[in-house]
């Protein structure tokens, strides 16, 4: 089952602090991650100070030669996952030169913010099969588990088509490595920029877990060790651990701060 919400060991939280989505919900049966699409949502978006309308995307093909009832969703789906968190939104209009391994787990990342389900599956369904001597997964094993999530919530239809789509997303983020059973289990590539990201942007929501210890760093395998190893030197965020003492300090005062540095490199770019 989808586990139940605690309080995040974070600063104090106030009532305009945006959290992850906790209601579970249909939206990935018809948006999946659209690492591509959710580009140029950012970028568009950036040169309209107005509220997008599904007209105007339609019109200026801001997704290509899609349809407009494919445009509306595109929309929806993304306002929920980049739009609910102002901050970060503002941040993904204005980062210059993302990679396509940061933009990949940029959108990975916010669709666990908004989806509990895909977040679920991520951060404890792959990452406990992961730890198997074989570490993969079937298909069958994940129209079950999606049972298991809401046991009469939905008919075997249904979970066949999220199990579909959860693998699909999974594929295109980098946590699976093909489409056909039995799929092998991988981890992406996390370039440093894309976890300092991620470290600003969780110290600004509400989450159920800690900075150090959730279901997005465990989703592409910074647990334990291979966490620290990362977090020591990382630029923009301090990191000391004295036995089981972890603590984190940051060079910039919140997410928009980092963006700032960012943005005034010569060379440009998330490196």
């Amino acid at each position: 089952m989808i586990p139940q919400r605690q309080e995040a060991q974070l600063p104090a939280a106030s009532a305009a602090r945006p959290s992850e989505t906790t209601a579970i919900h249909t939206r990935l049966l018809k948006c999946s991650l659209e690492v591509e699409e959710s580009r140029a949502y950012w970028r568009h978006s950036a040169e309209h100070a107005e509220r997008a309308t599904p007209e105007r995307a339609f019109e200026e093909y801001w997704f290509g030669a899609r349809s407009l009832p494919r445009v509306k969703l595109f929309l929806t789906n993304f306002r929920a996952r980049f739009d609910a968190f102002p901050t970060a939104f503002e941040a993904l209009q204005r980062l210059p030169a993302l990679d396509l391994e940061s933009r990949r787990l940029i959108c990975h990342w916010h669709l666990q913010l908004s989806d509990p389900l895909y977040r679920a599956f991520t951060g404890d369904f792959l990452r406990i099969r992961r730890d198997k001597p074989r570490p993969e997964v079937y298909r069958d094993a994940v129209i079950t588990w999606v049972g298991d999530q809401g046991p009469g919530r939905w008919t075997m239809a249904t979970r066949i088509q999220f199990a579909s789509k959860l693998l699909t997303a999974a594929l295109a983020a980098g946590l699976v490595s093909s489409n056909r059973d039995p799929r092998p289990l991988s981890f992406p590539a996390i370039p440093d920029g894309a976890l300092t990201y991620l470290l600003y942007l969780l110290r600004e929501v509400d989450f159920a877990g800690t900075l150090l210890d959730n279901p997005y760093l465990a989703s592409v395998g910074l647990v334990g060790a291979a966490l620290d190893d990362r977090l020591r030197g990382l630029e923009g965020v301090g990191y000391r651990r004295q036995g089981d003492n972890r603590d984190l300090s940051w060079e910039f005062v919140n997410l928009a701060g980092w963006v700032d540095h960012v943005a005034t490199r010569p060379e440009g770019g998330v490196r």
